[in-house]
């Protein structure tokens, strides 16, 4: 797969308005309608922001049993996508492998729900 340009500098500051956090996978659903083959994930992000959805593409990887209950990174500050007959309300995070399927950005350790990323 070939490699995307460094994106140009930025400001710390524009980093900061992307509020990235912690949540867990309470429920994994088939998404069927979905153009590309993608799950409906649930994911709580704890009591300050709560329980949202996410469209996700990643069924190259990832199984619906062993999503339940995995942590995630996810842009909880984006607006709300309409994807067909679902609102996508976060950004679940991940990387391209090399054939360009989603890999998730793993937490390698424990962090509560509703952590920030810096």
């Amino acid at each position: 797969m070939p490699t995307t340009p460094v994106a140009l500098t930025i400001p710390f500051d524009d980093f900061m308005k992307v509020d990235i956090r912690v949540g867990q996978v309470v429920k994994a659903e088939v998404f069927p309608e979905a153009r590309k083959p993608a799950f409906k994930l649930t994911i709580d992000f704890g009591s300050e922001i709560g329980v949202k959805r996410s469209s996700a593409q990643i069924t190259h990887h990832y199984s619906l049993a062993e999503l339940t209950g995995r942590k995630v990174a996810a842009v909880v500050n984006f607006a709300p996508r309409q994807i067909g007959p679902f609102i996508s309300e976060v950004l679940t995070l991940g990387f391209p492998d090399a054939e360009g399927e989603v890999v998730l950005v793993g937490i390698d350790r424990d962090a509560p729900l509703g952590g920030r990323l810096f």
